[in-house]
This record gives C-alpha cells, sequence and structure tokens, in this order.
C-alpha cells in the first residue's frame, strides 16, 4: 500500500488515527501492530510470511544472545550472534539475490540451470536491516534483549517505516515502544510533515519521473546532449524527491502516533563532495553501514592502504544492497571511488575553503551524483555506457521535437522547482510549529498545507504515473 495513494490517505490512515486514540493506552501497540501486518499484507499477503519468520528468528536469537552474554559466556554469545546474523542474510539473499547468482552461474559455466523465479518481497532490504542491527546491539551491550515477542514485531513491522526506512535501530526508538505520548502539537507537526512529503512525491517527483523517463526509457543512441543531460538532472531530482518525501512522510506518521525517527535527508544538494553527499543522503543506511560493517572492519584506524580497501568494501556493499544487478555494485565503486581520492586529496574533512574552491567542488559534486545515478537507473551496464555516449555529444542528434519538449514551460518550471526545493531556502516549511513560530506565520503555513494536499490527492486521482523507487529494493 503506498502512502500516496487514496486507499492509504482516506481509508487506512484515517481509520488507523481514529482507533489509536480512541482505545485505551493498554491496547495502542497491539492495535498498531495488527495494523501494520494489514497494511504489509494488503499488497503482498504470501511474504507476511516471510517477515513474521525474521522477527520470530531475531527474537528469539536476540534472547540466546543476551542470556548468554548475561552469564559471562562469550563465546556461546558470539555463536548465538553469528547464527542469528546468518540467518537474516541467508533469508534475504535467498529471496533477493538467489535468482541473481544462478543466471550469472549460467553465464559464466554454461550450465543448464533454471531460475526459480523468486519474487522480492517489499521492503525486505530494510526491515531486515532493522533486525541485523537490533540482534548485534544485543551482543555489544547496547541494549537488552526484548522478552515480549509482540514488542520486537512492532519494532520490525511498524507501518510508517516498515517498506521504505528510515532504518531505525532499537535503541532509537526503545522506550517510545513501550511508553509514548501523542500531544495536539505533535499530532499536527506530524501531519504537516506528512503533507510535505506527500507533496514531494505527487507534484513534484511523479512530474520529474516523466521527464526522466523520457530518456532513460527509450534508446540512448536517440537522444542528443542537451536532453540526454536533462533527462539525468530530473532522475537525480525525482530520485531525492520520491524518497525524501517518504522518508517525511514516515517521520510524520511516526510523530503522529509518538515516535520521533531520526532523519534521513539533510539537503545533500548543498554537498561540496561525495563524502558530504553521503552524510546528508539516506542517512540511516549510510550510518548503518558506518556503525555494523566499515567500523567493525577497521574503519580508518589501521592505516590509509587498509581504509582504502574498507571504504571500498563497503560501497560495493551498499550497491549490491540496491538490488541485485551489476549496475548497482558499478554505482557503489563509483561512490567508492570518489570518497576514497577526496580522502586521498584531503578533500573529505569538513573545514574552511575560499568561496571560489567551494563554488568549484559544488559543482563537481553534483556532476558526480548525476553521473553517478547514471549508472544506478540504468538497466544495464552496456545501456549506462551509451547513455554516456549520448551526455558526450557521441550520439546522433534527437528529432527536434524531443528537445522542443524539455523547453515548455510545465516540465522546465517543474525542474526550477525542484531544484529551489532542495536547498535550504524553504526549510521553515519542516520545522516544527513550537519553535516560537507566529501564529500568523503558522496560520498562513497551514493554508499553503492544506492547499499542498488538495493539489496531491486531485493529481493521484487524475494521474495514472505514481511509482516508488525504493519499493524496488
Amino acid at each position: 500500500m503506498l502512502f500516496s495513494s487514496l486507499t492509504f490517505i482516506l481509508l487506512f490512515l484515517p481509520f488507523t488515527a481514529v482507533f489509536y486514540f480512541v482505545i485505551p493506552k493498554s491496547w495502542r501497540n497491539a492495535f498498531l501492530l495488527v495494523m501494520s501486518m494489514i497494511f504489509y499484507a494488503w499488497g503482498e499477503p504470501s511474504f507476511l510470511a516471510v517477515m513474521l519468520l525474521e522477527i520470530i528468528t531475531v527474537w528469539a536469537g536476540a534472547i540466546g544472545i543476551g542470556m548468554a552474554a548475561e552469564r559471562g559466556s562469550e563465546r556461546l554469545a558470539n555463536i548465538l550472534t553469528a547464527l542469528t546474523v546468518s540467518a537474516l542474510v541467508i533469508i534475504l539473499a535467498i529471496f533477493k539475490y538467489l535468482d541473481f547468482i544462478i543466471e550469472n552461474a549460467i553465464r559464466l559455466t554454461g550450465a543448464e540451470l533454471s531460475l526459480p523465479g523468486i519474487v522480492l518481497p517489499l521492503g525486505i532490504s530494510f526491515y531486515t536491516f532493522q533486525a541485523l542491527s537490533y540482534a548485534i546491539d544485543v551482543r555489544r551491550g547496547n541494549v537488552k534483549a526484548e522478552r515480549n515477542i509482540y514488542t520486537v514485531a512492532l519494532y520490525i513491522a511498524l507501518f510508517p517505516q516498515l517498506v521504505a526506512g528510515p532504518i531505525i535501530k532499537y535503541h532509537e526508538i526503545a522506550a517510545e515502544l513501550r511508553e509514548r505520548e501523542s500531544s495536539v502539537s505533535d499530532i499536527a507537526d506530524g501531519v504537516r510533515r506528512f503533507i510535505i512529503g506527500l507533496g514531494k512525491k505527487t507534484l513534484i517527483a511523479n512530474p520529474l519521473g516523466e521527464i526522466a523517463d523520457l530518456g532513460f526509457g527509450e534508446d540512448p543512441a536517440a537522444l542528443g546532449a542537451l536532453p540526454a543531460w536533462i533527462c539525468a538532472f530530473a532522475f537525480t531530482l525525482q530520485l531525492f524527491f520520491d524518497f525524501s518525501g517518504y522518508s517525511d512522510m514516515a517521520i510524520g506518521l511516526g510523530r503522529v502516533f509518538g515516535f520521533h525517527f531520526p532523519e534521513n535527508f539533510r539537503y545533500p544538494f548543498i554537498s561540496k563532495t561525495i563524502s558530504e553527499f553521503w552524510r546528508r543522503w539516506h542517512i540511516s543506511l549510510s550510518t548503518w553501514f558506518r556503525d555494523y560493517l566499515y567500523i567493525p572492519l577497521g574503519g580508518s584506524r589501521r592505516g590509509l592502504r587498509r581504509t582504502i580497501l574498507n571504504l571500498g568494501f563497503v560501497f560495493i556493499v551498499t550497491g549490491i544492497w540496491h538490488g541485485p544487478a551489476w549496475t548497482f555494485a558499478a554505482w557503489g565503486a563509483l561512490n567508492g571511488l570518489l570518497v576514497i581520492t577526496e580522502r586521498i586529496l584531503g578533500l573529505n574533512r569538513e573545514k574552511k575553503r575560499p568561496a571560489l574552491l567551494n563554488a568549484v567542488l559544488h559543482v563537481y559534486c553534483i556532476l558526480a551524483f548525476t553521473l553517478c545515478f547514471v549508472v544506478f537507473n540504468s538497466s544495464s551496464l552496456e545501456h549506462a555506457g551509451a547513455y554516456f555516449l549520448a551526455m558526450a555529444g557521441l550520439a546522433p542528434e534527437p528529432p527536434l521535437h524531443s528537445l522542443l519538449y524539455f523547453t515548455d514551460i510545465v516540465p522546465s518550471a517543474v525542474m526550477c522547482l525542484a531544484a529551489l526545493l532542495s536547498t535550504p531556502l524553504f526549510s521553515g516549511l519542516i520545522r516544527p510549529q513550537s519553535d516560537g513560530i507566529s501564529r500568523a506565520r503558522t496560520a498562513l503555513q497551514d493554508i499553503f498545507l492544506l492547499a499542498v494536499l488538495i493539489l496531491s490527492i486531485s493529481s493521484i486521482m487524475s494521474a495514472d504515473y505514481n511509482p516508488f523507487i525504493y519499493f524496488r529494493f
């Protein structure tokens, strides 16, 4: 079920919110868990069993790890941690990568094997990473193992962040899983944040997606340089508004029900380096890899050579996490190469620089992550190579009408608006209204957000194009 669907906005969410605040507080966790299961099963009931299997696995595994650690049996705790982590990773690998592995084995060996044709369960990468972080944190002693399986299930299955994050660590909401309050101010701020995210998705990301599809959905040989660049920028902006919009909606919904989820984006388009970009883009994923893979591998504590190896490995895994395709692995490797180069040159450190150098670095960063996202969005490495040729002007020029489309007022206005909204110029729209903002300004913002809500619902009702990119991952 999409947040940007009429079923969710007009049926599921109102029903859930009304009953949540009507029933006794002692029933609210159970009610949220039931509604979260319904939310997940709405689109893929057959895969509910996969999520339940992971919940049972991490719940039982964490209890065993905690008991072994309390008794001082470090070896047993390590074995149980390895078994729990391995079980979760194997489940993810089977459903997400088995077809890819067999397909490449066939290409390499020529063996006559048939593909299982496994369908990817919705959100499995996100809820598996939450389960992994919980088990590892119990082993590290950062949190105590939760005996109540329903609490663990709610942590994994909580519907606002279930299918596309943010990836939340257990300790970040452990106290709120047990007891929380939703004040009128919290609910109002949550609703505002949800509307902002909905507007990002429906009014900006969807139109940008239609522009991007003109380039990436066709043979790159039919594109000229300018349309190819425009479509590449359109996809980069689409991906940002699509995913950050979903994160805004998730954070807002969490706030309505008393949860405080971490921010997932902090204006990545103002970055001066790819290193900074990854501190601002999909923050919950980058911090997950930092805390549970990069630092355990040694981080930057074992010399430059080991740091380079660690960074390269982590970024390739980050790419593969997004999907079973060589384009994702290449995208991760390219990001890793850029981050490693910046570290060697000393550009990764946040420090004062001359204004001209900052401007040059800003342009470099935008071009770099846009080119990387061309690989990310391509159907194959060959397609990415052909698209780069088109961007370089080495493909045949397209018919005139292809270029005329991009100079039309609507696509041009959407691109310009997206570029402006990707900066902190309008950060006041996201700031909680309780932060000393005047009543008059609050009223004006609420009128504006009401208009956004009406336009968003109208857009959903009238448009057939309403994909969500990160549902693929």
